[in-house]
């Protein structure tokens, strides 16, 4: 059933008409219905409701080559895992060859079509139609989205059957095809989890080192056992934007096990993984980061999993629980912070508990929080042992220590730029403790690292940069790197993967690549921050718009939690990938934050909020 069948030219009741609404079974537009009568536009699929199951309508003996290409583009939106009534509108040898896996491309609209068939050749047995639209997206056979533009044009044939004289397509694009709105009741994002492959492990307080769990957003169509295809996709390894920098804990080949069922947990929320013979014998400590790996995959999906078993063949290979996962792995979103810092009006560092909004801001320990050195902007590392700060002119970049008695010392790095605006941005913390800033100096502008916050900057190579860097917050899993990017007067967000060459000490190289935007539909973005493993949140404008406040994935797309509510004058954005904690935002002076289901409270005077990060 098409939701989007906006000018397709589509005559008649539609084709894909059935679908299910907690159990009970509609039907609309069936062949039996009368085809006389008064014609309506009607939204053919609920958007509103995702959980919505719709039934492909299989072709009519009588179908002309136009509703035979309609009713394909239609059973292109059911939830069918390998899409039988849509093959059969192909003929045997286009539904043999014919690969939907291969690619989703998602336009505005849902697809038009465009008729090349002339009125002289009615009679004839082929007809050519050409599919039209406006891009919106495309998902490759990785499962991976990307946004994109452009115009749509892609030529479909028709053949008539000789013996049935029924049409059927006999040539066409490979992948699937539909409209935004179809595209969203369809498929959602889903988190895989890899670990950092070129970061050092963190090490937590009381703990040893644990590599970092890296998200990497995948789509996968919603009612067609997600579950099983998420782990399926798992296995299979990182999409090729993440593959240079994570690493899987399966091994190479594994796969599930040829006679492995749909993927289901027990009635304890128990999930048993069986895996073909590539994962017998793997060590303990290996399987205990593929059932991690597998863990925080499946946290966002239904039903709950508490605990993974790996088996191979007859053997059991571990059990992980979701509690014990946490002790395998570090994950952004799991880091809760202790504080949420910001400035004064002494201009001084000084923090309040995060989450609370009545407690009175204290000054950090150290001399950040004694007014040695005026503040315009902070960063607090992701320990909430160090911080970084930009003096008022933006020209200077002080790091201390968060202790009592602690100096200040000389700054660690100073901008040649001749104004405010072309000095220093605000730093940010990886989770590694290494410090990242930029430089808007427009004769010398430069994207720096500074190994554990001190030394000698490593100037961060940039191939295919195309702007001047306004904005810098580096993602807790130190893989990814956002960037808010300005050229000609506009300024968009832009997210690269992070490389580093070089061994445990300083690095030799650091270089960020791929630098895709994750907002084209913004003409002004004026505030960022990491808000979830994949997700940030954005302050910005569409082109003759207002400010407005939303989310945004790393891969460009929109995620389905909710947007924000309004708030104006928003000057500084802050979050964290704990995503229990509120926004906060300085916003008309003061500093305000967001609970949960809430309106923005004030919490206090101030500027630059931060959470660690």
């Amino acid at each position: 059933m098409g939701a989007d069948r906006e000018g397709s030219g589509r005559r008649g009741p539609a084709r894909v008409v059935a679908y299910a609404v907690c159990g009970v079974v509609l039907l609309a537009g069936c062949a039996s219905m009368p085809d006389s009568g008064d014609l309506r536009g009607v939204e053919s699929t609920p958007r509103q409701d995702p959980q919505v199951r719709v039934f492909a309508m299989p072709p009519r003996e009588d179908d002309s080559p136009t509703e035979i290409v309609q009713g394909f583009l239609e059973a292109l939106t059911s939830n069918e895992p390998e899409y039988e009534t849509a093959r059969k509108y192909l003929t045997g040898e286009a539904a043999k060859t014919w690969r939907p896996e291969r690619s989703t491309t998602v336009l505005t609209g849902g697809p038009g079509t465009e008729s090349d068939h002339s009125g002289s050749r009615d009679d004839a047995d082929d007809y050519s139609v050409t599919l039209t639209g406006t891009r919106v997206a495309a998902v490759d056979a990785q499962q991976s989205y990307s946004p994109a533009d452009g115009e749509y044009r892609e030529p479909v044939h028709l053949t008539r059957d000789n013996k049935s004289g029924q049409w059927r397509i006999d040539d066409l694009p490979q992948g699937v095809i539909m409209g935004k709105s179809d595209f969203q009741r369809t498929f959602m994002s889903v988190n895989k989890y890899y670990f950092a492959s070129n970061t050092a492990p963190v090490t937590q307080a009381g703990t040893s080192s644990q590599p970092a769990a890296v998200a990497d957003p995948v789509y996968v169509r919603r009612l067609v056992d997600p579950m099983t295809q998420v782990v399926r996709s798992l296995i299979s390894g990182p999409t090729s934007v993440l593959g240079p920098v994570v690493r899987s804990s399966f091994p190479t080949g594994t796969a599930l096990a040829k006679d492995a069922d749909s993927l289901t947990p027990d009635d304890r929320n128990k999930l048993t993984v069986r895996l073909n013979e590539r994962a017998a014998g793997v060590g303990d400590d290996t399987c205990d980061e593929m059932a991690a790996q597998l863990l925080f995959t499946l946290q966002n999906l239904t039903p709950v999993v508490d605990e993974v078993e790996l088996r191979s063949g007859d053997e059991r290979l571990c059990s992980l629980t979701e509690d014990r996962a946490e002790t395998v792995a570090t994950r952004g979103s799991v880091q809760r912070p202790d504080y949420l810092y910001f400035i004064d009006d002494e201009e001084r560092l000084v923090r309040i508990a995060a989450g609370s909004s009545g407690t009175r801001p204290e000054p950090v320990p150290g001399a950040l929080g004694e007014g040695v050195a005026a503040l315009r902007s902070v960063a607090v590392s992701r320990d909430e042992h160090s911080a970084a700060g930009i003096r008022l002119d933006n020209k200077s970049l002080y790091v201390g220590s968060l202790v009592s008695g602690g100096s200040l010392g000389d700054p660690v790095l100073v901008s040649k730029g001749k104004t405010e605006e072309n000095r220093l941005t605000p730093p940010s913390w990886d989770a590694q403790g290494d410090l990242w800033i930029a430089d808007r100096d427009p004769a010398d502008p430069r994207l720096l690292l500074l190994k554990e916050g001190k030394g000698r900057p490593v100037e961060v190579r940039t191939p295919g940069l195309d702007g001047r860097i306004r904005a810098v917050r580096v993602a807790a899993d130190g893989v990814r790197i956002a960037l808010i990017v300005e050229k000609d007067g506009e300024r968009s967000l832009l997210i690269g993967r992070i490389e580093r060459d070089g061994g445990a000490g300083e690095p030799s190289s650091v270089t960020v690549l791929e630098l895709r935007s994750a907002t084209p539909e913004l003409e002004e973005v004026t505030a960022m921050s990491w808000a979830g493993d994949s997700r940030l949140v954005v302050v910005g404008r569409e082109r003759g718009g207002v400010q407005q406040i939303g989310y945004v994935q790393v891969d460009g797309s929109t995620p389905e939690a909710s947007v924000p509510a309004a708030l104006t004058g928003v000057k500084e954005i802050a979050a964290t990938e704990d995503e229990r904690l509120p926004l906060v935002a300085y916003s008309e002076d003061v500093i305000v934050r967001l609970p949960s289901g809430l309106q923005w409270q004030k919490v206090t005077e101030g500027t630059a909020p931060v959470y660690p990060g």
